[in-house]
């Protein structure tokens, strides 16, 4: 069997000849092409407003900056990537670490409420690996405690909740297009929100607060995009659909041949929840399946057939937080740490590269 790769970075002639054409344009800049991909991106996702970044930790930085308070407090789930919590610190706030549904891997709206204070100001749900959180669960619970809520969907092109493009939901709805996700344009991000006042606040942090040539209202960044990412994004939104297709025509092949193998359990799909498969995630339970995690990962490799561990520790568990904040218990996530592996799902494996993944993972038992 020919190595079969946990992700996949190719980029269409389209896309490459996009970006060509930028080049020899001259226009490298945040302009045109930004505009049009962040019309396009919001006609897609049904958000009134979008706004292109430099990246997807850009997006949330720009996010919070646009409410936070020094000392505000957002309830972030503790495992999922470094930035969705680093950023509310960067911004003069203090992340509080939550556990997570041991089924779903989503933040535990119930683990959430014990740690809501007085100072606490926003939410910061993950649509971890494209699985959409309960959209309506989170309003609620926004709701009853008066928090704005930060969407991380760095992971979740195309996700979707009762039929509604997570991108449609909430105050900010936060994407990044690195190389490993649904979509790629090298560095990107996007924000999208239903908020005018916040649309416009983003716009002026993201180039240094400047409202005129060499006129600056307000302290800010530059956070912008360039043309050529998003020329190559454009092209992408086109293709978004069938790339998508194929990761969940991947997906149920996974979890057909794979659900019944002891030892193994999938991510389960939130209900409502139309999942985008950036990865797909395996908890091993060792003694079950007869090797641990790490035991597995090695035996694919032997195999041609690369995983991922994502994330080995979650948030509460990094040195910078640690030192931060001091030392936290959330059992789930930190279980969940020891026991996780992502297996090859992406637009790029076949149907039949998929079912190699299962015969893989058979192997590998005892």
């Amino acid at each position: 069997m020919s190595k079969i790769e946990i992700s996949e970075v190719k980029l269409t002639e389209e896309e490459i000849q996009a970006a060509v054409d930028v080049l020899r344009s001259g226009n490298l800049r945040q302009n045109g092409q930004c505009d049009a991909f962040e019309r396009e991106f919001a006609s897609m996702v049904g958000a009134d407003h979008a706004l292109t970044c430099a990246n997807g930790t850009a997006s949330l930085h720009l996010a919070y900056m646009s409410f936070l308070k020094p000392g505000d407090e957002v309830l972030v789930p503790s495992f999922t990537f470094l930035a969705t919590g680093s950023m509310v610190a960067m911004s003069g706030g203090r992340p509080v670490f939550c556990d997570i549904d041991p089924q779903t891997l989503l933040i535990d709206l119930g683990d959430a409420e014990k740690r809501v204070t007085e100072r606490t100001r926003a939410i910061a749900p993950v649509h971890l690996f494209g699985n959409p959180v309960d959209a309506d669960a989170v309003a609620e619970f926004a709701a009853r405690h008066n928090l704005i809520v930060v969407w991380d969907a760095a992971q979740a092109h195309g996700a979707s909740w009762a039929n509604r493009d997570v991108g449609s939901f909430g105050d900010f709805v936060c994407y990044s297009f690195y190389p490993s996700k649904n979509m790629f344009v090298g560095e990107g991000g996007m924000i999208c929100t239903n908020n005018p006042e916040y649309d416009q606040k983003m716009r002026l942090l993201r180039s240094h607060g400047e409202s005129g040539k060499y006129l600056h209202t307000v302290l800010g960044f530059n956070y912008r995009m360039t043309d050529v990412e998003a020329a190559i994004g454009r092209r992408q939104l086109l293709r978004l659909d069938q790339m998508l297709a194929r990761r969940r025509a991947n997906a149920q092949v996974l979890s057909a041949g794979l659900e019944s193998i002891p030892g193994l359990r999938a991510q389960k799909t939130t209900r409502q929840g139309v999942h985008a498969w950036h990865q797909y995630c395996l908890v091993v339970d060792g003694d079950q399946f007869g090797c641990s995690r790490d035991g597995l990962a090695e035996r694919l490799k032997q195999r041609g057939v690369g995983s991922g561990v994502h994330y080995p520790r979650g948030l509460h568990q990094q040195p910078v937080f640690e030192q931060l904040y001091g030392p936290l218990s959330l059992p789930v996530t930190e279980k969940t740490a020891e026991t996780i592996l992502a297996l090859p799902v992406h637009h790029g494996l076949t149907v039949d590269d998929a079912r190699a993944v299962v015969e893989a993972v058979r192997q590998c038992r005892g």
